[in-house]
């Protein structure tokens, strides 16, 4: 599959009218991006008509279905459009896929970093990682901990951010992490399979600030279904490795990884 040459930015979102605008616009403004896909999941503000009135195009779920199924609605939208542009007969080409958070404003455009090793041909998937947030939250690290120690047993990559959302994707990254895990799951999940399908990952420091969870009830109960989901989506590939051990299959790929 031939380096991508230009970049589409994908990004989920729900009720986030008071930041997707600046986001959309921030978005816009990196290098090789041409185009912002907002995937307005089941909002009941106005995220979507002023993502619109920014100049993304939006999709919208009328009821919520969950980041990873965001994701993959924006990347499927892009890939029909990409293989309806292409001329008869020409094999369509393919942009690299810039996974951006809606809340992250002005410092979207401070993911550029990222897409430039994409771009080059030099990695297949990099994912940000963060500066110290200017409010700090409220976790203790657990569901950090079980991701990180989870990642590193299944696939051999030792991640510093492993929750980290911002991420881009080469298409054959894309089609390696798929069907994406469910819920909160979906970035441990797709770090290791992106891993263990033998292509290069790398971390990349991207000066980007977004909302932190506090320590309320709301935020404690976001948490509990954060570590749900990682740790199905750990055990679910476990799982699959030890099968695939036994039946001598893809476990053993090579796997490239840099830092």
């Amino acid at each position: 599959m031939s380096t991508p040459q230009a970049v589409a930015a994908i990004i989920p979102a729900m009720n986030e009218a008071d930041r997707i605008g600046a986001t959309v616009a921030a978005a816009k403004r990196i290098p090789g991006v041409d185009m912002v896909i907002v995937v307005d999941d089941g909002s009941n503000d106005d995220t979507g008509p002023l993502a619109r009135r920014t100049g993304a195009e939006v999709i919208t779920h009328p009821k919520n279905k969950g980041k990873a199924q965001a994701m993959m609605t924006g990347a499927f939208a892009l890939r029909n459009r990409e293989i309806s542009d292409a001329d008869p007969g020409v094999e369509p080409t393919h942009r690299a896929l810039l996974f951006i958070d809606g809340d992250l404003e002005d410092s979207a455009v401070n993911t550029a970093p990222l897409a430039a090793p994409v771009l080059a041909g030099e990695a297949d998937m990099t994912i940000a990682i963060l500066p110290a947030q200017k409010r700090r939250g409220g976790g203790f690290g657990f569901v950090v901990g079980l991701a990180k120690k989870g990642i590193a047993e299944l696939s051999g990559f030792e991640a510093t951010q492993p929750l980290s959302g911002m991420r881009c994707l080469s298409r054959q990254a894309f089609d390696a992490a798929l069907p994406f895990a469910a819920g909160w799951g979906v970035e441990t999940a797709m770090t290791i399979d992106v891993v263990n399908a033998g292509l290069r990952v790398d971390e990349v420091e991207c000066d980007l600030h977004h909302r932190v969870t506090g320590k309320d009830l709301k935020a404690q109960l976001h948490r509990a279904a954060q570590y749900r989901d990682v740790a199905r989506a750990i055990a679910v590939r476990r799982v699959r490795q030890l099968r695939d051990k036994r039946n001598g299959g893809p476990s053993d790929a090579k796997k490239e990884t840099r830092r």
